[in-house]
């Protein structure tokens, strides 16, 4: 995907899997690509589709959790593009954990009981659910892995205050709950997931009176309840499986981690990333669309624009912005 320019560019960071665009140092063009990751790795093949199937379960989901805390999201002029406030982030992601599954019950499974400072019972299997949701935090790299790291660990480095921390997993934990209750209408189960939050970048102070919101102010940023945020089981057979010790249904990435794994693939050094060949890549593609279908309740329909029209799409939304 090409390198787009835009009016009053300040700044451009190129993720793991979205380009993001500084424009006039108050707003951000996040242009999620089909490019895929896993233990931090990009992975050498796209995804089909991949990238409109992020932006627009992400914008759907800002959409549906507004009311419970403000979100950076403003525009999204095209499918796989998003513009929003820019914002200061924490350095942390909220890694909110209804069931003991992937690097939880890894970690479960190799003897730990306490988790990012959080005990876990005793005598649980692979995804059990926790008595409540519980919040495992981690670092957010900006390469390499991610970190687990404890509350009292975020406070006392200065990665958020304690006023800062409550109010983050508050925030937290409520998205939580819709993202389930949103799920469960669609027969699945949101299993665990991750937010990041960010406070109202102090050189967007125009936006302040424009967009009701205060500078500093806590907001809720990237992507919310997407396959690449998020792991989701199918609800029917959901305690029958349990009980009898087969393996859940999900919709996520996770099968392409597990896929990985079976490959001697985790991202450590020395490890090479196994072929993916034109069939896998076309299944992940699939895998991607049948979770916005089951999620959004609607058909998904691919859009391809060029590289041109994106441009222009992105330059009039910045326009009525009054960037």
């Amino acid at each position: 995907m090409a390198r787009f320019s835009f009016p009053h560019q300040t700044g451009f960071y190129r993720g793991k899997v979205r380009d993001v665009y500084t424009i006039s140092g108050r707003w951000l063009v996040m242009v999620a690509t089909d490019r895929i990751s896993a233990f931090d790795v990009i992975l050498p093949r796209s995804i089909p589709c991949k990238g409109q199937v992020l932006n627009q379960v992400a914008a759907y989901m800002l959409q549906a959790t507004r009311d419970i805390c403000p979100n950076w999201l403003v525009d999204v002029p095209a499918p796989h593009v998003s513009v929003g406030k820019k914002c200061d982030p924490f350095k942390i992601e909220m890694v909110v954990r209804g069931n003991l599954t992937g690097h939880a019950w890894r970690s479960y499974a190799a003897g730990k009981r306490v988790l990012c400072g959080v005990p876990l019972p005793g005598g649980m299997k692979e995804n059990d659910y926790f008595p409540s949701p519980i919040i495992t935090p981690s670092t957010k790299a900006a390469e390499g892995h991610d970190e687990d790291i404890s509350p009292e660990e975020i406070i006392r480095e200065g990665l958020a205050t304690e006023t800062e921390w409550n109010k983050l997993s508050q925030y937290a934990l409520q998205l939580f709950e819709r993202g389930k209750q949103i799920a469960a209408r669609r027969g699945l189960i949101l299993v665990d997931t991750k937010y990041e939050f960010g406070k109202l970048n102090l050189s967007a102070a125009g936006l302040s009176g424009r967009q009701g919101q205060a500078v500093g102010e806590i907001v809720l940023m990237d992507e919310v309840h997407t396959p690449d945020s998020s792991r989701y089981f199918y609800a029917e057979g959901f305690e029958e499986r349990q009980a009898s010790g087969e393996k859940q249904q999900q919709l996520s990435k996770e099968f392409v981690r597990e896929w990985l794994i079976a490959n001697d693939f985790m991202g450590k050094e020395g490890q090479t990333v196994p072929e993916m060949t034109d069939e896998w890549v076309q299944t992940i593609s699939q895998r991607y669309i049948e979770l916005y279908e089951k999620v959004i309740g609607e058909k998904f329909v691919p859009v391809q624009l060029s590289e041109e029209e994106t441009q222009q799409r992105i330059i009039e939304s910045l326009e009525r912005l009054s960037v």
